[in-house]
């Protein structure tokens, strides 16, 4: 059998090892939940080859410490069901969640030297909703073993329950039950910090409407075309020198000023300034929609489980020669206004008349620009110090123009080196790789598109 051939092993249902469920013990959804429910969550932990590993061992023991792991998240563990108004809620019943062992031929080191979007995704199972939900299970692992060397750990969710923040904080919860037994960060499942009831605003204060308005014509805009298009995942890793190069030149007019997140700000405005080229966008740049994490903002809690990323738009109708500098100053904009009140006035209007109808595919038809710096994924160390190698993120389906996913690189990278995981149309991710202002920051691109 040829190096890379998969052979599907079995799939179990893993169930917690204590149940604190109460009969009837219900969880809702909150209304930056239910945005996202055409949407899933897929992330790949790839781990080193270790010559003391017997075949099937790390299978064995990773279901053994998930059972654990999961006893903290009834949440993951539970079902859907619709309440009377036709919204999602989960019933904490303990259903479990799904499990899938599978092999490889080779080692994980060779698969990573190959590796594109579509060889990756087989190491993430997923099942679509049934027409029952209720046995539907929400949450799936598949543990992948090279049978000559390390192993890959795929999590899957719907992005309904969880964004990749919170799906990445329960990945370091669950390598955390077989270092100590203890969680460095327990979840919590509270409520978001507004309800109608209970929100003061400032006098002066007025609403953030522009936020408003996209999450509106969001909702009434028509269902984005699922096409045949292919799209490719390139991933481009800047070393922290490269970054600050990068810092630097979008900062070169002053244009930035004083950013929480530079090297976010910087790539963003890198790829939207360069794809805009590769899409042969005319006059301005092409629309794009940032998505932030919203946690600190809103004082909540670093183990709030659920969504908390929200999602704006960004605008650059017209630029002059400096147009990561211009690109960056409209990003950092954007990001400066997105604060607690303004997005509680988007959790306000949710509340009132934004949710009464599925989203379907949010932002289905901008640029998606998301920025995942707010969780380290390396810090998912197992038993034995056994620390991930490489960790790739994708939200599916991608659509429209595509993703650009911005996240930590390993260790000892330095502190502002970033991956960059861009998903595109196969064609224009060929020609970005080219780009000459990419060229100019000479990242390494360690996974390419897929050669038909």
């Amino acid at each position: 059998m040829a190096e890379g051939t998969f052979t599907f092993m079995g799939k179990r249902t893993v169930v917690s090892t204590r149940s604190w469920t109460e009969r009837g013990k219900f969880c809702s959804l909150s209304v930056l939940d239910r945005p996202m429910e055409q949407k899933q969550v897929k992330i790949v932990y790839y781990y080193p080859s270790r010559g003391d590993v017997e075949p099937g061992e790390w299978f064995n023991k990773l279901r053994v410490s998930l059972a654990s792991a999961i006893t903290n998240f009834p949440i993951i563990t539970g079902r859907l069901q619709q309440n009377q108004e036709g919204h999602w809620m989960v019933n904490c019943n303990d259903g479990g969640v799904r499990m899938i062992e599978a092999k490889v031929k080779g080692s994980v080191e060779d698969w990573l030297k190959s590796v594109d979007r579509e060889k990756e995704l087989k190491l993430v199972y997923w099942e679509e909703m049934f027409p029952k939900p209720y046995f539907w299970s929400t949450f799936y692992f598949q543990v992948t073993e090279f049978e000559k060397g390390g192993v890959a750990i795929g999590l899957s969710c719907t992005h309904l329950l969880a964004d990749p923040i919170c799906a990445t904080m329960f990945f370091k919860a669950w390598a955390d039950t077989t270092l100590s037994g203890i969680m460095s960060t327990p979840p919590f499942f509270h409520s978001l910090p507004l309800s109608k009831a209970n929100y003061n605003k400032n006098p002066n204060h007025e609403s953030y409407t522009d936020l408003i308005n996209h999450y509106k014509s969001s909702i009434e805009r028509p269902t984005p075309l699922i096409t045949n298009n292919k799209y490719a995942t390139i991933t481009l890793s800047f070393a922290d020198p490269l970054v600050r190069d990068c810092i630097a030149m979008a900062q070169a007019t002053g244009a930035s000023g004083k950013s929480c997140s530079p090297a976010f700000e910087a790539l963003a405005a890198l790829f939207w300034v360069c794809l805009s080229k590769v899409k042969g966008t005319k006059g301005g740049l092409l629309n794009m929609s940032l998505c932030l994490d919203m946690r600190n903002v809103l004082g909540l809690d670093q183990g709030f489980f659920g969504n908390c990323m929200v999602y704006n738009k960004v605008h650059l109708e017209s630029v002059g020669e400096n147009m990561l500098p211009e690109a960056s100053k409209a990003i950092g904009a954007v990001v400066k206004r997105m604060n607690a009140e303004g997005i509680k006035d988007l959790i306000e209007w949710l509340q009132c008349n934004g949710t009464n109808q599925t989203v379907p595919l949010m932002n289905g038809f901008d640029l998606i620009c998301a920025n995942l710096e707010g969780v380290n994924p390396y810090l998912a160390t197992f038993k034995d110090r056994f620390e991930p190698l490489r960790v790739s993120y994708y939200v599916e389906p991608v659509i429209g123009p595509g993703q650009v996913l911005i996240f930590r690189s390993p260790p000892g990278e330095g502190p502002l080196s970033r991956v960059v995981m861009a998903t595109l149309p196969e064609d224009e991710a060929a020609k970005l790789c080219e780009d000459d202002l990419i060229q100019r920051f000479s990242p390494t691109v360690s996974m390419v598109t897929n050669k038909n």
